[in-house]
């Protein structure tokens, strides 16, 4: 053996040795470790037991008292062994982020002694405080009562040493105080309206899931650096800081090497969160720098949800032991890109196969096409609406820049899949279709090739894209809870396959062949829908005025998007399929609003903070030193030539003076702005006021302040600079 073949093999077995030393497993080995998923249930359970819970996750039957009891002992037994103490029913208020409350596993019985106790009351419901969460006028304060009850479908799990389960969260009168509750509801109506759509063409299938998969944005912020930052401490963006030479546009940092740190810090929130059975297997460096993105493997849509909320979670506790702050803000950064949870969404049988997903004959494709075409029609009935579940502060300020979406909504499909609905769109006829007519048109329906992913282009700028075997709703913003838009995105295509099927089922009667009667429906659909569809550049202001000669909306903000939700057509679609009440909706409508208001009106406390007590008096003090300096060298050359020697101090002193009047001017008119929004009682029209007048004020502000920052001495300058903040390694 050569002596270079040794070493090579001696470094191997080195390698093995200290990898059973240090005790590194493989993530197969480790993956749902500390998750109570169904093979551990089938360890723990007796074989009733576990028939009945397994029914409740895949059914949603009902577990008896007797059931629950069982399960919950085991639960408990096997979170205590991986050292829980506590035990929290872990669940989504409509704040957008996750909330819990703890308890003791253990129960005293006399005198010094205590029992380990967990109980199927326990389990199944709870009665966590609900009079400080927002309920949007369904709850007076003083009723405080609300019920938390056990989510089977979502895996319990132990972080540190708390027992967590996923939990629906409801007022004491039945209304939905949560983002699950409403996504569960939209995922079964979809569920059962796209299984009944697929016996036209497979009578096997008698289940279908709706399936995500996201792909999560963020940046990472030294800790020190972000602790200098209160506009990044309380409204997670930077208010002010002029762009650095160098941003991102020389796309050097795009999937390029990772920085170690950074890796690091990967390496432990990947760990923990494939212990907690999230199947995270992506990540790579984004676009803007000290951008990073990861990204799972598709899971079924709560689950999903649910793990993404999780893995924030996870994110930002494993960023602090690496000295790091995660911004999940949509827009931290003016002048780079944004960050956004692209949300990608198909529906699969229990036959293993993927609808969006052409297959080898024209019948697979057929029904391929049938959930396609449908899925467009419904973003066409329901662009709005659309529009509106992704509405929040962060987002408006990412929507349309640096890669981000536009707030118009549209569909891009690609140009092979344009050409051949367009060419299916003109090949029916109205009446009797001929059999050469049929044939025809099967063996083009049969051309469509089985796998898409190459032939379909990727359109960064497209809100709503298909990408070869699912839609790519890329609007959503990066800190959103994914239910809101899936709830929305699974109701309004369950809508439309059950106006789809309803409409097939009069032509089969009516004398058409099935075939014939779903060809003659998408027709009609694919003509419908056209103006939804757009392949062009989506930031062009061409498209703009397209979208408008279309009659597309363009909802640029928020309380102009969440305006939406009080329509009578969106009242009656949710309370139609039973998803949410004319009552509950109005309530987000409020929750939503107030919670524009408030993140805008703490940016304009900030804004002005900053100003006035930072940037300023440093500004000043800069000024200070030039004028003791200009004065000094006319002290010591005389008047005329000291002059002339400090004449760029003077023009500094007169631009400082400039920019510091028309920064306080313009802030004293924020300010204003404020206090009289503060004054209007109507949540609407308080929205609109902050939007307009408030938040208006901000780049008039940040333009004198970015202005100083460039010219005030870089010691003096008060807030860590964006160059600093982007460039740390």
């Amino acid at each position: 053996m050569s002596s270079s073949r040794k070493n090579a093999l001696d470094e191997v077995l080195h390698r093995e040795a200290n990898h059973i030393q240090t005790g590194e497993r493989r993530v197969s080995e480790y993956f749902g470790e500390n998750t109570f998923h169904l093979d551990k249930m089938r360890e723990c359970l007796t074989e009733e037991a576990y028939k009945v819970v397994k029914s409740a996750i895949e059914n949603g039957s009902h577990v008896d008292r007797v059931h629950a009891d069982q399960i919950a002992t085991a639960m408990k037994d096997w979170a205590i062994s991986k050292g829980a103490t506590h035990y929290t029913h872990w669940f989504q208020p409509l704040t957008g982020s996750t909330a819990e409350k703890h308890d003791g596993f253990f129960k005293p019985i006399g005198p010094g002694k205590a029992i380990e106790r967990f109980e199927g009351d326990l389990l199944v419901q709870q009665e966590p405080d609900a009079s400080s969460f927002p309920n949007g006028g369904i709850r007076n304060t003083f009723e405080a009562r609300g019920y938390t009850a056990w989510d089977p479908s979502s895996p319990a799990f132990v972080i540190g040493k708390t027992l967590c389960i996923p939990t629906v969260f409801i007022a004491y009168t039945g209304e939905a105080l949560d983002f699950k509750m409403p996504l569960i509801k939209a995922l079964t109506k979809v569920e059962t309206a796209a299984q009944e759509v697929c016996q036209y063409f497979d009578k096997n299938v008698t289940n279908v899931n709706a399936t995500l998969g996201w792909e999560q944005e963020y940046f990472l912020i030294d800790t020190a650096l972000y602790n200098s930052r209160p506009d990044l401490m309380m409204a997670g963006r930077a208010v002010f800081g002029h762009s650095p030479a160098k941003g991102q546009q020389l796309d050097d940092h795009y999937f390029g090497s990772i920085p170690e740190r950074v890796t690091a810090f990967m390496r432990d929130f990947e760990y923990e969160s494939h212990l907690l059975g999230i199947p995270v297997t992506t990540r790579h460096n984004e676009v803007a720098p000290n951008q990073f993105e990861c990204a799972p493997m598709f899971e079924e849509v709560n689950i999903a949800n649910d793990h993404n909320l999780l893995l924030m979670d996870v994110m930002e506790k494993t960023a602090s032991k690496h000295n790091f702050r995660v911004l999940l803000h949509e827009k931290p950064f003016a002048g780079i890109n944004g960050s956004g949870k692209h949300n990608n969404w198909s529906m699969g049988t229990n036959t293993g196969v993927n609808l969006l997903q052409p297959g080898k004959n024209p019948k697979s494709n057929l029904r391929f096409l049938t959930f396609f075409v449908n899925t467009i029609m419904a973003i066409h009935e329901n662009a709005d609406l659309l529009r509106a579940s992704i509405a929040s502060a962060g987002n408006d300020h990412r929507l349309g820049a640096n890669e981000a979406p536009p707030a118009i909504i549209s569909v891009f499909i690609g140009s092979q899949l344009t050409k051949m609905l367009d060419d299916l769109e003109k090949s029916i006829s109205a009446g009797k279709m001929t059999p050469e007519a049929k044939t025809e048109l099967k063996l083009s329906i049969g051309k469509i090739p089985q796998i898409l992913l190459d032939n379909t282009d990727r359109n960064r700028t497209s809100p709503f894209a298909f990408t070869g075997n699912k839609f790519e709703f890329r609007a959503v913003g990066s800190s959103a809870n994914c239910a809101q838009s899936m709830t929305v995105l699974n109701t309004i295509v369950a809508d439309q396959l059950e106006k789809f099927k309803i409409n097939v089922d009069k032509r089969i009667t009516d004398g058409d062949k099935k075939d014939e009667a779903i060809l003659k429906e998408l027709q009609k659909l694919i003509t419908s829908s056209k103006k939804i569809r757009f392949e062009g550049n989506g930031y062009g202001d061409e498209w703009v005025k397209e979208a408008e000669k279309r009659g597309l909306s363009n909802l640029k903000d928020s309380p102009r998007a969440l305006d939406v939700y009080l329509r009578k057509e969106v009242k009656d679609l949710f309370d139609r399929h039973g998803i949410l009440s004319p009552v509950e909706l109005e309530a987000r409508h409020e929750i939503e609003l107030e919670n524009y208001i408030l993140k805008i009106q703490i940016e304009a406390r900030i804004v002005g903070d900053l100003a006035k007590n930072h940037i300023m008096p440093a500004a000043i003090e800069y000024q200070n030193i030039l004028i003791a300096n200009a004065q000094g060298l006319i002290d010591v050359l005389g008047e005329k030539e000291g002059r002339e020697a400090a004449k760029t101090q003077i023009n500094f002193i007169k631009s400082i003076s400039k920019h510091v009047n028309s920064l306080n001017d313009k802030v004293n008119d924020m300010i204003a702005e404020r206090k009289k929004a503060n004054g209007i009682e109507d949540a609407r029209e308080k929205a609109y006021a902050y939007c307009d007048n408030v938040k208006g004020k901000f780049d008039e502000i940040r333009y004198h302040a970015d202005k100083l920052e460039i010219m005030v001495d870089d010691e003096l300058w008060p807030l860590p600079k964006l160059r600093e903040l982007l460039f740390t390694k």
